[in-house]
């Protein structure tokens, strides 16, 4: 028996909060019958359960895959204004897949898919804190002390920041080359710290996620995860203290170059 929200989690219907949302609104049936219940048990053998209507039923076939997304690509399955979009990068697997976070149209670099919404759901969700790096191309000659608000937290639309790790890669008058790693995933919240410290992004890319690194994969392309990255990617999310040591980086620990 499962949980009504694992169950469609495991159907590829997305994330466990995404399908409560479905639950809620009465798109979900249960034997012919409307079902807003959370707590909802399912016996995947006996019971129908039906998505406005169509039967789902479990998968049996899990995909994980990183892909390199290039510049001016969005993170969509459609468009009404004909931008490219990173699922014409990827083949047909006969499944839906889903972006495990997002990159806006303008960033680059690692982006996770999967047909798994319970796996989705245990790397994306806050309460990880899954250390994620980016390599971060700014505006202009950055401050110390600009440098110093970000990693204590800075004042967005959404609220304050957590801790994060800055490290200065390349310091110069027109540009400055940052390393950051965050452990929350708020919407545009690099471009949005930089903001807050009266700079601007000029160029983002995202490097890692936990222990997955995107390596030398080229922009555009992609490659299924490896059984033990999907493993280690579960394990790390499972620690309640992330610790990520200052040797990870290749920034002094001054912060200046």
């Amino acid at each position: 028996m499962l949980r009504i929200n694992k169950f469609l989690a495991r159907c590829n219907l997305g994330s466990r909060r995404k399908v409560e949302e479905f639950i809620l609104n009465g798109q979900i049936s249960v034997n012919d019958e409307i079902c807003r219940d959370l707590s909802r048990l399912i016996d995947p053998k006996m019971d129908e359960v039906a998505y406005n209507g169509k039967k789902i039923n479990l998968l049996d076939d899990k995909i994980y895959l990183m892909l390199n997304k290039p510049k001016n690509y969005l993170v969509s399955s459609r468009d009404d204004f004909g931008r490219k979009l990173v699922y014409d990068l990827l083949p047909d697997f006969k499944t839906h897949l889903f972006a495990i976070g997002r990159l806006d149209y303008n960033s680059e670099g690692l982006l996770l898919f999967t047909n798994d919404g319970e796996f989705a759901n245990q790397i994306i969700h806050p309460r990880y804190k899954l250390p994620k790096t980016y390599k971060v191309t700014v505006k202009g000659k950055i401050s110390d002390e600009q440098v110093e608000k970000l990693r204590q937290g800075v004042e967005i639309e959404s609220g304050k920041t957590q801790t994060a790790l800055v490290f200065v890669k390349l310091r110069g008058e027109n540009k400055t080359i940052l390393k950051v790693t965050i452990f929350e995933g708020q919407k545009r919240q690099i471009r949005y710290m930089l903001k807050a410290v009266g700079s601007e992004v000029l160029e983002l890319k995202r490097l890692q996620i936990g222990n997955l690194k995107l390596g030398k994969l080229p922009s555009g392309m992609w490659r299924l995860l490896k059984p033990s990255e999907v493993t280690e990617l579960l394990a790390l999310r499972r620690l309640r203290k992330i610790i990520v040591k200052p040797e990870h980086f290749s920034g002094t620990k001054s912060g200046r170059k």
